[in-house]
């Protein structure tokens, strides 16, 4: 393979000198910069190292990419060159494709650039639509904030552990971080329990339950009209009508007492306030899914308090708590298990 001269720059000054390379046209903008040990290997434009001897950096020998070889990201830089430097180090080096749906973050100072960013990660990804996050969810129906950078939003389909999810990311969210709770649905013995799923959404940990779990029915119950759409589209792509009743209701109107093997609470912040009904419906020996965030480190202390003052003196017992994913500084999401009496 071919090689290149490659600034050595110390990890610790890569904020300072890197863009400071680009800025010189020192550093190749259409090259690799990789990681080795506490050092960023950036590769040269030839007849450059003198320039970076200047600056005080070790140069050393590199293999140079072919463009086919070099990864998405490096693809969009080089068709954004009205990005200065400190923009380019800027852009999102990862996303979240869903179908021909490409989701971006973008950092507030590239929100000028939108349009041109979109256009560049459509084309190095091969999709249709480009959508830029803007705030992640808000309000009761916890709706995604979304800014279209490039093409015309609609609905998509997510594969996932066997499960299809279609859905219209400007109009639902999908927690990618909830992947292991979702192929832990898939991965439960419920043979023959009557689940209620109280925050079905479109169907996150309904559907892989339902197909894989083996339960004789599922209740799952979503409030906003746009969720329960596709939760009922979903239910027909998975095939698994038979086994999922599908209830457009907030949950606290569920009627009766003592009738659910299982129940789902996949809900966080305000999931204790919804305890009271889990408790009505839950058969003794139920098992419930309860989610929140918490302190790192104060998680079962917490769900016990949480537990103890809903339960009053009926017994229950925490099977197991664990980490969904990170929510805050010092905070996660956990999903605690707790059988009840």
């Amino acid at each position: 393979m071919r090689q290149v001269s490659e600034a050595l720059v110390p990890d610790a000054r890569a904020a300072e000198l890197i863009p400071l390379l680009f800025d010189r046209g020192i550093a190749d903008p259409a090259a690799r910069i990789s990681g080795v040990g506490s050092f960023r290997r950036v590769p040269l434009i030839p007849g450059q190292e003198t320039a970076v001897a200047a600056l005080g950096l070790e140069i050393a020998a590199g293999p140079a990419y072919s463009a086919a070889s070099r990864p998405p990201l490096e693809r969009v830089q080089e068709q954004l060159p009205e990005l200065s430097a400190a923009e380019m180090v800027q852009l999102p080096d990862k996303w979240e494709a869903v179908g021909g749906t490409v989701i971006l973050k973008l950092v507030p100072a590239l929100s000028a650039h939108g349009a041109a960013i979109g256009r560049a990660y459509a084309a190095a990804l091969g999709a249709q639509t480009v959508l830029a996050d803007m705030s992640g969810i808000s309000g009761e129906f916890r709706q995604p904030q979304m800014q279209v950078l490039y093409g015309t939003p609609g609905e998509s389909v997510k594969t996932e552990n066997g499960i299809r999810y279609c859905f219209d990311a400007t109009q639902v969210m999908f927690a990618s971080g909830n992947l292991n709770e979702r192929r832990r649905m898939g991965e439960l013995d419920c043979h023959g329990e009557t689940v209620v799923d109280m925050f079905a959404g479109i169907g996150y940990f309904t559907l892989p339950l339902a197909k894989f779990a083996r339960p004789r029915r599922v209740y799952a119950c979503e409030k906003n009209p746009v969720s329960y759409h596709f939760l009922l589209k979903n239910i027909a792509l998975n095939g698994v009508g038979n086994t999922v009743i599908p209830v457009l209701a907030d949950n606290r109107s569920l009627l009766g007492r003592g009738w659910a093997d299982r129940i789902l609470m996949g809900y966080v912040q305000r999931t204790a306030e919804f305890l009271p009904i889990a408790l009505r419906l839950a058969k003794p020996g139920c098992v419930i899914h309860f989610h929140d965030t918490y302190c790192v480190g104060q998680q079962e202390e917490q769900v016990r308090e949480v537990f103890a003052a809903a339960c009053g003196n009926r017994p229950f017992e925490v099977l197991g708590i664990r980490e969904v994913k990170s929510f805050a500084p010092s905070v996660s999401h956990y999903v605690a298990d707790v059988s009840v009496e």
